[in-house]
């Protein structure tokens, strides 16, 4: 029997867009995998009538979980906690021994000696947090908030059987790394004790366009036996296609089938079955190497990627954002010559970047971009979505590619960058066979 869930995400910063919501995909991801349905992500703000409208919204869609994120702080617009307990009819009471512990948590944040008291404001918030509703269960705190695990139960005013609550902090750090806790508490896991059994993998595909994936979807409805059994979402993200296939393991025979026709499909656009991105795929192609980039139109965007994971100073050596043709010429050796009589954005500019910024940081393996990202800047030949790449390997000649891409300044950017991760893993594949 499937088991829904509805996540409700609190904070007013995030209803008005000053924070982007990472805490509602995260849990439904997470929810997911475990085989949980998520029927609703809602975003309110931290007016307790809202947050208990939202719950009795979900209530009366008859999920079997709900979780919220927020609103678990010493501030007095903090009010989940009193109002998932007035909402289900809790008396809330001070848990000691939890009170006890977020003081030593503020106490070692502070550098203050064990015996020091705390102010008087800072002693009233730890005891707001340490407030627990009446046969709930607190989940040990990973900043200063608690979590909080409310089991199902019945409606105070006798409407319906409510659902568990699970009432988790607003800052994803702490969130993430509460949920193991959290969703093994025994409130929650009686909840969703009904799950079935559920896979999920992702297949990542790249230079397919959607349409050719969508056709090829249907080609596999009628190929694969109990397609029909297997939940298929798809998603463009960074200029590359991403099937998620989420199925019962009794399906997992199916699943294959499916992943083996669609790589027959469409071999040389496939490049992960087993969910790796191509920047984990590159990291691991890296190793030994030591790169360094050159970009333009892109503004670092390669180095930052590159930089994003942990450990990847083991390989990158540095980069130079040659914006400008002085920076081009001076910083990277760039010919004068070559920009004045082909234009900053061409392959022979791209190739001597790459050449450039491998002398100049005494690197082995080089990226590089130049290119109009608009809105303006085109010229003869060179709409705006004109980007120039070069790819600096060992032991072959720099390699040079112009694409034409789609998109605003943010788009061809960003695509920019994904693709020269692409060409990148593509030439160290072919140097090293």
């Amino acid at each position: 029997m499937t088991v829904r869930a509805g996540i409700v995400v609190t904070g007013t910063e995030v209803l008005t867009g000053r924070i982007t919501d990472r805490n509602g995909p995260w849990v439904a991801e997470q929810l997911f995998a475990l085989g949980v349905d998520v029927a609703h992500i809602i975003v309110c703000g931290d007016r307790p009538e809202d947050l208990a409208a939202e719950l009795r919204f979900l209530a009366d869609e008859g999920v079997s979980l709900i979780v919220t994120t927020g609103g678990l702080g010493p501030t007095a617009d903090d009010l989940t906690v009193a109002t998932v307990a007035e909402f289900t009819g809790r008396e809330l009471h001070l848990d000691e021994p939890l009170r006890d512990h977020i003081a030593e948590i503020i106490r070692r944040w502070q550098g203050r000696g064990g015996s020091e008291s705390a102010s008087a404001a800072t002693a009233a918030g730890i005891d707001k947090q340490a407030m627990v509703p009446e046969g709930a269960q607190s989940i040990p705190p990973t900043g200063t908030a608690p979590g909080v695990a409310v089991p199902a139960g019945e409606d105070p005013r006798g409407r319906r059987r409510l659902p568990a609550i699970l009432v988790l902090p607003g800052p994803p750090r702490e969130l993430q790394l509460m949920w193991p806790d959290a969703i093994t508490a025994p409130p929650i896991d009686q909840a969703i004790v009904g799950h079935p059994d559920m896979r999920q993998n992702t297949i990542r595909m790249f230079g397919l366009p959607e349409a050719d994936l969508a056709a090829g979807l249907r080609a596999a409805h009628d190929a694969v036996p109990g397609y029909d059994d297997l939940e298929i979402t798809t998603c463009l993200r960074r200029g590359e296609l991403e099937i998620v296939t989420r199925y019962p393991v009794s399906a997992s025979g199916d699943y294959t089938a499916l992943s083996n026709f669609l790589v027959g499909m469409y071999p040389s656009q496939t490049f992960s079955t087993d969910g790796a991105t191509i920047d984990d795929q590159l990291a691991e192609l890296l190793t030994g190497r030591h790169i360094a980039t050159a970009e333009s139109c892109t503004g670092g965007m390669v180095a930052a990627r590159l930089t994003d994971r942990a450990g990847s100073s083991a390989y990158v050596l540095g980069g130079v954002v040659s914006y400008s043709n002085d920076v081009k010429i001076n910083s990277l050796g760039v010919p004068a010559s070559l920009i004045d009589e082909l234009g900053a954005v061409s392959e022979p500019v791209a190739a001597a970047m790459a050449e450039g910024v491998m002398a100049r940081l005494g690197a082995d393996t080089a990226i590089s971009t130049t290119g109009i990202a608009g809105p303006g800047g085109e010229t003869p030949g060179k709409p705006v979505g004109t980007v120039c790449f070069g790819i600096g390997v060992p032991g072959a000649p720099t390699i040079t590619r112009t694409l034409h891409l789609p998109g605003d300044r943010a788009a061809v950017r960003e695509r920019s960058t994904t693709i020269a991760f692409h060409l990148l893993a593509d030439a160290l594949r072919a140097a090293a066979s």
